[in-house]
């Protein structure tokens, strides 16, 4: 559990969407409240899908070969298939010619709904984090956390562990802009910049490399 919960966390983590987004966020009116309003919704999401599956499981996991065990893994093994149907439609679609005026993403346009005003109210900062959040992703930890046990600490601190590490990159980005304002806004202007040149590339490689994983792992569960 403790491996697929880390590798599911660094690619939330590593989602160049919602880095672009909270960049937008620490960049408008107020920027560094706005963006705890951000990382506290985008937390709230972690913790909600988490505490779901725990009061479904009541904190114990289903034994091997149980309905609910195989109904777990075959849900992982679907979303497993499903990122890596994702990655190679974005890859096959990247190849086509680009279309003139083309939008650049959902991120600039969900994060900046004031027309580049550069203000943002607490509750679209909120509903950002929500909407940007990468739920395929969420749902495969999510069928990883069945099989949590609430009866060992090493449960509660794997738990821990993911929705910080989920949550790393925004993290140090808040904490970056409140003790660093200057040359963070300059650094992530242009960390921003190169996640729109690079997002394609990384998104179809992190839903492949995620996709195959859980896959892989999901067939060798419910087969050994």
């Amino acid at each position: 559990m403790v491996l697929d919960l880390l590798l599911i966390a660094v690619a939330i983590t590593l989602d160049p969407l919602p880095i672009m987004a909270f960049v937008l966020v620490l960049s408008a009116y107020r920027g560094v409240w706005r963006g705890l309003v951000f990382i506290l919704a985008w937390l709230a999401c972690l913790v909600a899908v988490i505490a779901m599956v725990l009061l479904f499981t009541g904190g114990q996991p289903p034994p091997p070969r149980s309905p609910p065990s195989t109904v777990a893994l075959a849900a992982k093994l679907a979303i497993g298939v499903g990122l890596v149907g994702y990655g190679e439609y974005r890859r096959r679609k990247r190849r086509e010619p680009p279309v003139a005026a083309e939008p650049q993403g959902r991120a600039r346009h969900a994060a900046d709904p004031h027309g580049g005003s550069g203000r943002i109210s607490p509750w679209s900062a909120a509903a950002l984090a929500v909407f940007l959040q990468p739920w395929g992703l969420v749902a495969a930890a999510a069928t990883v956390v069945v099989r949590a046990d609430l009866s060992h600490f090493a449960s509660y601190a794997a738990l821990f562990g993911f929705c910080l590490l989920a949550t790393a990159s925004l993290l140090t980005a808040e904490l970056y802009t409140v003790f660093a304002p200057e040359a963070a806004g300059v650094r992530l202007r242009r960390l921003r910049s190169w996640l729109q040149e690079h997002q394609e590339p990384a998104i179809i490689v992190g839903c492949l490399v995620m996709g195959l994983w859980l896959t892989g792992n999901s067939i060798y569960q419910l087969t050994a």
